[in-house]
This record gives structure tokens, C-alpha cells and sequence, in this order.
């Protein structure tokens, strides 16, 4: 099997985590143009969208969409599991993931753009609108997340996997590229479980890697143009 993804986009991420959760090994493959306008030319005839990640099984058929890729890989590869047994905890999972990317990420789109252009065409109104309705979104997650240093429950869920990589974005990316303090301080319970979070082996190597991501794309940036 082959992942087409980059390690800078957080939607791969919780792919990711199944992926080294359960020990399946694929091979990844960063399609162009995701993350700049050279253009995405044969990625689109794997995946029309132009998102990734996709999932390219090894009899050609392609599978997009993070959470539904996660979805099959946990029917096709049970074990160990990502699910928990209970009805009610893996509803909370589902809702964490759900909040994520309904709330979180949808908040944090602005911030990406503004991110794309120079800082002098920077509105800080709308950087602070932004920032305003990302605290809002993690208030929604403030709720319902866990408190036993997971997601949901006392073990690594799919959740994990959804909710990590954006609060890389939400409690340090966004805070440092916009000169703001850290919602973290204000959601203890959030706080507490990003603290926790990454004591676990699996989610700690996704987390790197997308720290990684974004110091070397940061490094880019700021590297003097060739001409």
C-alpha cells in the first residue's frame, strides 16, 4: 500500500498514528503542489480532490479522506484496536473527531491563509477574529475531552490521532507566527491531556514529525529567493 501525504498537513497525521499503532507498514509518497502552486498534475487522477491523504491499495483502488481511510484500516486490521469496546466512548471519539474538524480546523483556515502572505498584507482584525474562533472551538472540545491522559478513556483512539496535530497548530504554531499567548492556559483540561499526550510513544512520533514539518517549511520561508 502507498500514502500519499506530507507530513505538514494534519489530516495525514491521525492516519499515521493507526498506521504505526497497529505496525502496518506502507510506503509514503508527497504528491506536488499541496503546500505551494507548482501545480498537482497526476496526483489528481489518484485523487480528483487534490487533498490528501489518499490511501493507494496495492491493487490500484484509492481510497481519500482521512477518517474514512482510518475507518477502513481499523476493519481491515483489527487488531490491536483503535476503537474502544463501549457504544458510549467510541460516540466520544467520534465526536472528538468530529469537533476537530467541523470546529477546530474550520476556525483555523483564516490563520492559514494569512500565513501564505506577507506580513505586511496581514489584517489583524481578521488574524484576531481568527484566533478568537479558535478558542471557541477548543472550548467545545474543553468539554468533552477526556481526563484519564487520552482522548477518550485510558488508551490510544482514533481521537488521539484527530486532536494531537491540531493542537500542534492551535497551541504553538499559531501562537508563535502571530505573536499571541498560548489558549492553552486557559483549558486545563486540554492542557493536562496535551501534557499527557505525549508520553505515549505512538502519538509522541506523530507530534514530532509535524514539528519537524513545520520548522523545515518555516526554514523555507525564510531562505533568500534564487534568482
Amino acid at each position: 500500500m502507498k500514502l500519499h501525504q506530507t507530513f505538514l498537513s494534519p489530516f495525514p497525521t491521525r492516519v499515521r498514528l493507526v498506521l504505526y499503532a497497529k505496525g502496518i507498514e506502507v510506503d509514503f509518497v508527497e504528491p506536488n503542489g499541496i503546500h505551494d502552486s507548482s501545480g498537482k498534475g497526476d496526483y489528481l487522477k489518484i485523487n480528483p480532490v487534490g487533498r490528501v491523504p489518499t490511501l493507494e491499495l496495492d491493487d490500484g483502488r484509492t481510497l481519500p479522506e482521512s477518517e474514512v481511510i482510518c475507518e477502513y484500516l481499523e476493519d481491515k486490521f483489527p487488531e490491536p484496536t483503535l476503537r474502544p469496546a463501549d457504544p458510549w466512548a467510541r460516540a466520544q471519539v467520534r465526536l472528538i473527531s468530529r469537533l476537530c474538524d467541523f470546529y477546530l480546523v474550520m476556525a483555523m483556515v483564516p490563520l492559514f491563509t494569512a500565513s501564505g502572505m506577507p506580513r505586511k498584507n496581514w489584517n489583524a482584525g481578521h488574524i484576531s477574529v481568527a484566533l478568537a474562533a479558535v478558542r471557541t472551538a477548543l472550548g467545545y472540545i474543553e468539554h468533552y475531552i477526556g481526563t484519564d491522559g487520552y482522548a477518550v478513556g485510558r488508551s490510544l483512539t482514533q481521537a488521539d490521532g484527530a486532536l494531537a496535530p491540531q493542537l500542534i497548530l492551535a497551541f504553538e504554531w499559531a501562537p508563535n507566527l502571530f505573536g499571541q499567548p498560548s489558549p492553552e492556559s486557559d483549558l486545563p483540561k486540554l492542557a493536562a491531556y496535551w501534557k499527557a499526550i505525549q508520553t505515549d510513544a505512538v502519538a509522541n512520533r506523530v507530534i514530532q514529525e509535524t514539528r519537524a514539518a513545520i520548522s523545515a517549511a518555516q526554514s523555507n520561508t525564510r531562505k533568500p529567493k534564487e534568482v
